[in-house]
């Protein structure tokens, strides 16, 4: 009869043939990707293709243009809908006849004073929080992509969004022909970057 070997120091059980099996993945069941496959980090050395499409990235600024086009549209209706026509006649000798005059009202200039901060509510919530905190605002969520960090593949924060949308009305407000071409960088940077992308550090990358 032979001895069985001693066990191994701490008297923990040898390990069974084969070895342990792999560790459960963390919490929120993703497991860690593979040693020598890229994280969420590789965001920036993908291949253009990769990348969303400057076409894609128009038709999701035209779908978050519509809201706020109503709202502004919903004001100036009824600042024409609502104008009060004014006549004062005149009495004095040269007998002119009366004067009228047509002018926007209390309703309509108040109309068009509530829509415009609402449209205003209606862009920072989009392209502030919502944008933010999930990567998409209403449009570039109906056209499947997201805005993240260059460097971490995640969504920016309310912040750095809100301040994203700045520079870009600011260019647009200090002349045209910049804005111009910071929104079409895309059709030829190897990233399909526009300009503001590369001040802020983001990319645009397919998903929801």
């Amino acid at each position: 009869m032979t001895e069985q070997p001693p066990p191994p120091a701490g008297d923990y059980p040898p390990p069974p043939p084969g070895g342990y099996p792999p560790p459960p993945p963390p919490a929120g069941g993703f497991a860690p990707p593979p040693p020598g496959q890229p994280g969420v980090e590789a965001a920036a050395s993908l291949p253009k293709s990769a990348y969303t499409s400057w076409i894609t990235r128009v038709l999701a600024f035209l779908i978050d243009a519509v809201p706020a086009l109503i709202l502004q549209g919903i004001g100036y209706g009824l600042l024409l809908g609502t104008r009060e026509t004014v006549c004062l006649t005149e009495t004095s000798q040269y007998d002119l006849g009366a004067f009228c005059a047509t002018g926007a009202s209390t309703l309509g200039q108040v109309a068009v004073a509530v829509c415009g901060v609402l449209a205003l509510a209606y862009y920072v919530w989009n392209y502030g929080y919502r944008q933010g905190t999930t990567g998409s605002s209403i449009g570039k969520a109906i056209m499947g992509f997201r805005i993240v960090g260059e460097a971490t593949g995640r969504p920016i924060g309310f912040g750095m969004s809100v301040l994203r949308q700045l520079i870009y009305f600011v260019a647009n407000v200090i002349c045209f022909l910049p804005w111009l071409v910071a929104v079409l960088f895309p059709l030829w940077d190897p990233k399909a970057q526009t300009l503001v992308d590369k001040i802020v550090k983001t990319v645009a990358l397919p998903g929801r």
